[in-house]
């Protein structure tokens, strides 16, 4: 059966008014390279094996001397020559559609021969899923309520895999002022100085509304902009958006292009204004990110600064963590709809990728696991994964009831911030409630702030878990989303989890530092417990299941830094709050310190400034990737994007009390004012890391090792010793070795339905 939901090829209406993956290619030299001895047929979309919607965009090269019209092109016994189009270099491009599910073998015959080259290409459905593993459910559709560029939705779901209809709507900048706001009401002047001057600025009226509605798709309105693209192309500053749906969340795509004098695009005739450059944008957040479409993006692709420069972009509403907190569909979304957008434009110069909070770690964790999606990535904000805020979380959690216990009434404020590492107590228990979304029990009674169970308001009441009134209803944490990577406990449901705490020594550092005693270390290990599958504290200490431990590594849902990370050009303006809010800056040092790891100890193609300075940042990485890009040799990619490194792309940090003065210096981690860097920006730690673990905090489970006196700096009794040994019968974590079933990331990992790369599928566990 061929795939009826396939979105493309809809016609417009009037709008408001590589690796195993995804190919980049300079555009204008889709067939470049020597000439080669036989026929060769490539796919370019995507990797043939990872085919969705039924379509595939293939290059034929032909040797010298075989001619154009001699060859035949057939797809599972249909004659499709006619689809493809003189390239260059001797190349044929063309969108295969009609595609069924499964595999097809597309051949391609000349008059010498039957058969002068063939390729298999396995297509799956629109709806997906590809390689994410069986579709969480419950899921909410939102169709309905999702807003296009005109203010209309996208109507009601067309069935349960919450598809919808292919909606393509124009917009334009326009050139003339934008109308004055009303008058302040009074007292509005004492809103603070940078609320005065943004109003004073949009009071001037002199900056032009971000976007209108193009009236008519055949004459142009009078008060059209024009932008001057960096490819230097001067074109109507008009932007096609597409909004449908692929892997059950809503895609869009944004590009320049003007349909009162531009043909329809195609591969063959990409919009005049597209420089040939991708972005995927992603959203943010992560808590109620879960068995929902998803209402909204989280952030547009309508970017009046990257649309002006001739860029085009694109999102899913899975994408934005908000809405699905799981790396693995994140990147399956991805890959489809950077697929979909070769098929209908063209296959870009490169891809690159960019986001901050929720949307870093998505862009992070996509380019690793999934090499040859993105190219590149510039963020801010940064965590390394969803996952590394939750575990500091349910660390620093733990902290919260012990604080709270008799054993530790004597502990002083800076004794608790010694064991923690935080900056401040709202700074610790900011971070103690992200542990929040590991929490499947509702309304659970906590410090302030806590909020178990976190939901978005259209799942009903009667799908959500409650142990008591509904133990069957789905379970709202990060690692029941992500139940096909993590596995499920076959009596319970519940996904199962990688959090451990066996032989944890929690405050070491504030022992050996002196700033707590032998006795109040003791009590506090003694007393510290872990939790159960519903996060309710336990005395016991959490044991993590080895299997769920493993597959979080080779998925990357913690991420590595082993995979794409180590090859291609990452931007960290580090973006950070060490007072509360858990923006902290030690995430941006455990990515650097992941990337490092994987190379040796350098991480030359990852920069991390401090502060902001979006525009610099902006420069930096756009001339960075313009130099990759253009770098055409058939070296190692790791090799060019070192080769294209600019100068400017030089770690340290911005000096906020003179902005244009860039302080260029190895970053350190460190809340002491050891450089001038660390200074103006000083860095805390964490709960696992004050309890002598790694500044990656990527080690789930730790090794252990006999406890031995001699390893602390405090004297301890015989009977303290004992004690001691009491506590940590098995040992205490060693942290000199890796951690146990910790392993590289496997890239291009599946849990089914594909079979390329499959690690583990959950229905045969």
């Amino acid at each position: 059966m061929t795939d009826r939901a396939r979105p493309h090829r809809t016609l417009p209406v009037l709008g408001f008014a590589i690796a195993c993956g995804i190919a980049s290619a300079t555009l204008a030299v889709f067939g470049a390279g020597a000439t080669p001895d036989r026929v060769e047929l490539t796919a370019l979309s995507n990797d043939a094996a990872l085919v969705s919607g039924g379509d595939v965009l293939l290059k034929v090269r032909l040797p010298q001397g075989l001619r154009e019209e001699d060859v035949r092109v057939m797809a599972a016994g249909r004659d499709v020559t006619s689809a493809f189009h003189t390239g260059t270099d001797h190349a044929l491009i063309g969108l295969v559609t009609g595609l069924a599910v499964g595999r097809n073998t597309v051949t391609v015959s000349t008059k010498a021969r039957a058969t002068e080259a063939s390729l298999d290409i396995t297509n799956y459905p629109i709806t997906g899923p590809i390689f994410s593993g069986p579709q969480i459910k419950p899921f909410i559709c939102q169709t309905n309520t999702f807003r296009l560029p005109d203010g209309t939705t996208l109507g009601a779901p067309l069935d349960e895999s919450c598809s919808a209809k292919t909606v393509v709507q124009y917009v334009y900048r326009s050139n003339a002022p934008a109308p004055a706001p009303p008058a302040p009401a009074a007292g509005a002047a004492a809103r603070g100085a940078a609320g005065g001057r943004a109003g004073r600025a949009a009071g001037r009226g002199d900056a032009p509304p971000t976007f209108k509605p193009l009236p008519s798709l055949t004459t142009l309105p009078a008060d059209v902009a024009k932008t001057t693209t960096i490819t230097g192309k001067t074109v109507n500053f008009i932007v096609r958006v597409e909004t449908g749906t692929m892997d059950r969340g809503i895609y869009q795509n944004a590009i320049l292009h003007d349909p009162t004098v531009d043909p329809a695009p195609t591969p063959q005739t990409p919009p005049n204004g597209w420089n040939h450059r991708l972005i995927g944008v992603h959203g943010s957040g992560c808590p109620g990110g879960w068995y929902i479409q998803g209402g909204a993006m989280g952030v547009s692709p309508l970017d009046v600064t990257r649309l002006g420069e001739g860029y085009a972009l694109f999102v899913n509403s899975l994408n934005h963590p908000t809405n699905s907190c799981n790396a693995i569909v994140a990147a399956e979304a991805a890959m489809m709809g950077k697929e979909h957008f070769i098929e209908e434009f063209g296959v870009p110069s490169y891809t690159m990728t960019t986001g901050g909070s929720g949307g870093a770690y998505t862009s992070l964790q996509i380019s690793d696991a999934y090499p040859g999606i993105f190219d590149g990535v510039t963020i801010s904000a940064t965590f390394p994964d969803a996952l590394s805020i939750a575990l500091a979380g349910l660390d620093a959690h733990l902290m919260t009831h012990y604080f709270r216990t008799p054993a530790a009434a004597n502990l002083t404020d800076a004794q608790k911030l010694a064991i923690t590492g935080y900056q401040s107590i709202k700074a610790f228990e900011d971070a103690a409630n992200q542990s929040q979304r590991t929490d499947p029990v509702p309304n659970r009674a906590d410090i302030e702030g806590y909020q178990s169970a976190r939901w978005n308001a259209v799942v009903p009441e009667d799908l959500r878990y409650d142990p008591v009134k509904n133990p069957k209803g789905a379970r709202p944490t990060v690692f029941d989303v992500a139940r096909n990577v993590y596995g499920v406990n076959p009596k319970t449901g519940a996904a199962l989890r990688p959090y451990d705490n066996v032989g944890v020594q929690y405050g070491l550092n504030a022992l050996n530092s002196g700033a707590i005693t032998v006795q109040q270390f003791l009590e506090l290990n003694e007393t510290i417990g872990g939790y159960d599958p519903d996060d309710n504290y336990t005395p016991a200490r959490a044991v993590g299941d080895a299997g769920a431990i493993k597959r979080t590594y080779q998925s990357g849902l913690l991420l590595s830094g082993s995979g794409g990370l180590s090859m291609i050009p990452i931007f960290d303006n580090a973006t950070s709050n060490e007072t509360g809010g858990y923006h902290y800056g030690w995430f941006h040092f455990a990515l650097r310190e992941r990337v490092r790891q994987a190379q040796g100890g350098q991480s030359p193609n990852l920069v991390m400034w401090r502060s902001v300075s979006a525009p610099a940042a902006k420069k930096a990485f756009d001339d960075w990737m313009a130099a990759y890009a253009a770098d055409t040799s058939t070296d190692p990619k790791k090799v060019k994007t070192l080769r294209a490194k600019p100068a400017t792309a030089a770690e340290g940090c911005y000096d906020d009390s003179n902005p244009a003065q860039f302080v260029r210096e190895d970053l350190v981690f460190t809340n002491k004012p050891t450089t001038r860097c660390s200074t103006l920006y000083p860095v805390y730690s964490n709960t696992r890391r004050e309890a002598g673990g790694p500044l990656a905090g990527n080690v789930l489970k730790c090794q252990l090792k006999p406890v031995d006196a001699h390893d602390y700096q405090a004297t301890m009794t015989p009977a303290e010793q004992a004690r001691l040994k009491s506590i940590f019968p098995s040992g205490v974590c060693d942290y000199s070795k890796p951690g146990v079933n910790q392993a590289p990331v496997v890239t291009w990992a599946s849990y089914g339905p594909s079979p390329k790369n499959l690690i583990f599928d959950v229905t045969r566990q």
